[in-house]
């Protein structure tokens, strides 16, 4: 089941730059694999995913909703966070509320399938997959702190990958340290 395994690494690489004790959102969290790692570093975690079996393993972690994202309403409608993180998923009308979800000060964490995956395995259906560049098209109203693009092996995947983070002002000399310290 998706979420049972360990948590992404690029999520694990990024996740110094939250807040201490920040509200992340989990969007298709699956059995909460992103939720458990959060919550062990003092998160507050919410998740959502539409499989009951999942969101049942899942919330030990936190409170999950079940929920149809793509055929119902968006159950944090007026809700922001310190952080949504996507990990394989790509429903594209969903796209502006997930980068409109993000608090100021926030992060978007999103990694999922690129075009090209179709030719190493699933998914391989265009809805699912990002065209080049398609995720910094999406997050220009944020600022881009990491972004890749590419191939990797073990598993052999087309993925695209980003950091982005709302400003907490108007200014743009805020620091996120690309390491943590």
């Amino acid at each position: 089941m998706h979420g049972t395994e360990n948590p992404s690494a690029w999520l694990q690489r990024w996740a110094h730059l939250m807040d201490p004790g920040s509200t992340v959102l989990d969007v298709a969290c699956g059995a909460g694999r992103h939720m458990r790692y959060l919550a062990s570093l003092g998160h507050r975690v919410t998740g959502v995913d539409r499989n009951p079996e999942a969101v049942a393993l899942a919330q030990a972690s936190g409170p999950v909703i079940c929920a149809d994202i793509e055929n119902g309403p968006w159950p944090f409608a007026g809700q922001t966070f310190g952080c949504v993180v996507v990990t394989h998923y790509l429903w594209r009308p969903l796209l502006p509320t997930l980068m409109n979800s993000v608090a100021p000060g926030g992060l978007l964490i999103y990694e999922t399938f690129a075009a090209g995956n179709e030719s190493v395995g699933k998914p391989s259906r265009p809805d699912f997959l990002l065209q080049p560049g398609e995720l910094l098209r999406v997050t220009e109203g944020l600022r881009t702190v990491a972004y890749e693009d590419g191939f990797e092996t073990s598993p052999d995947r087309f993925v695209q990958r980003t950091v982005a983070v709302r400003s907490r002002t108007n200014e743009t000399l805020e620091r996120w340290p690309l390491r943590p310290a």
